[in-house]
This record gives C-alpha cells, structure tokens and sequence, in this order.
C-alpha cells in the first residue's frame, strides 16, 4: 500500500455532504442514501473519508438528511476508520448551501475547512485548494475538472467525409468537481435554506473572493444516475490503483 503522509495540518476537517434523496438513482435508494451506494465493497462516503485522510484530514462532519440513521449506523463516531465523526442534521432539506451553514457549529472555528458533495469519486489532491484561500486571502476555492462527452464525438473534414470518431473524449470546458476548500468567511454567504451552486458561488465570484484550481489526468465521477454508478463500478479496480489501495 502507498503510503502518504498528512501535509496539511492547517486542515485537519472537511464536510460532506450527504443529505441528498438521490432520486434519479431510485430503487436503490428507496431505502440506501445515496452516499452509502456502494462501489467495489465500500460505499462512496468511505472513499471520500479515505482520501482526505490521506492528505491529512481527521475529523469529518457529515451534513445529513435522508436516511440518516443508516449512515449514522455504518460510519458511527468514525473510530474504525482512524477519523472523527460529527453529524450535522437537517429535519427538513436546505439545500447543499443550507447544510453547510448548519454544520457552523462545527466548522466556524476552523481555519480553513474542506467541503465535498457526497456522491463524487475521485483521487484528486485537494491541498492545492487551499494555496489561494490562505495565501491570498480569499473566502475560497473550488476544484475543476474538464468536462466529459457522454457521447463518442465524430470529426469531419472539409469534404464532409469522416475522419475519425473518438468515444467520449474531455471537451475544453472546466465542471465544478464538487471539492471545495472555505475560510469560515463562508457563513457570511451561505442561506440558511438554498444551494451553494445557486447562491453562495456566484456571489463569491462577482465579489472576485473565489479561486479556482484546473485539475488535469485525474480521475472523477459524479455518481448521479444508474449509468453513472454502473460506470463507476466498472472502473474501480483503476481507482484503487490510483490510490494505492
């Protein structure tokens, strides 16, 4: 197994956001949140929580909803996996914005804290989030990654003949990668029932206090659908490879 090492004591916490109902993953999650789907023999939230640990991070708070006590069950204190564990709760839905801000108890005295969506797969470094933040005194940082076709894409040449076809290739456009690194500056922008994509990111990014970092030869996937989830599975051998598991 690769050994990595904490290099970022700095931050040491991250939120997960894991409240969602996952329906267009439905039956599956008729009675599994959606963050507990599993991939390989572990379930998304353990990826995540594995890979920042790796990195460093050691005390999680997870913003939940849907589900709850199913994720509260498994993952627990987060002792078997050498991590904290806190629960942020919501009685009703509030949005990936909303959750965050009520996960402030927890977060506000942090100096900077990391964010993710739930239900991502990913083996990117996220300490390169937090350069901008610390370094230019910004509120915070988003993680980007290219954009790929769902469709394989035909090329065409001049007379119309075609050259080639290439399956679903990464289109030259950047896709918020749902990592996030926040000063606690972020609660002065966050509503106490709304989404951080729709509210809190465009504003921070009209008042120019969001960086952004551009992650190439990375692997990631958003698990949204049951393609997405039977993509993901079919893939998991590479991304334990990759993260030397």
């Amino acid at each position: 197994m690769t050994i990595f090492h904490a290099v970022v004591p700095f931050v040491a916490t991250a939120a997960i956001l894991a409240g969602g109902y996952g329906k267009r993953l439905r039956p599956l999650t008729h009675n599994t949140p959606k963050p507990l789907l599993t991939v390989g023999l572990k379930p998304i939230l353990i990826w995540q929580i594995e890979l920042l640990r790796r990195y460093g991070v050691d005390n999680f708070v997870l913003c939940v909803g849907y589900k709850k006590e199913s994720i509260k069950k498994i993952l627990g204190d987060g002792s078997s996996l050498s991590v904290s564990i806190s629960y942020a709760e919501e009685e009703e839905p509030l949005g990936t914005g909303g959750a965050i801000k009520n996960a402030k108890r927890f977060l506000e005295s942090e100096e900077y804290f990391f964010v993710l969506n739930g239900d991502i797969l990913t083996n990117l470094d996220p300490t390169p989030l937090i350069r901008h933040v610390r370094e230019r005194s910004l509120v915070g940082s988003i993680a980007l990654v290219k954009l790929p076709s769902p469709y394989g894409i035909a090329y065409v040449g001049e007379d119309d003949l075609v050259d080639k076809f290439v399956e679903k290739p990464l289109l030259p456009f950047w896709i918020n990668a749902g990592v996030y690194c926040f000063s606690p500056e972020v609660f002065d922008y966050l509503p106490d029932k709304g989404d951080l994509e729709r509210i809190t990111l465009p504003l921070l990014a009209e008042k120019k206090l969001l960086a952004a970092v551009r992650y190439k030869d990375v692997y990631w996937r958003s698990i949204d659908t049951h393609k997405d989830l039977d993509e993901a599975r079919k893939e998991v051998s590479y991304l334990e490879r990759s993260l030397g598991s």
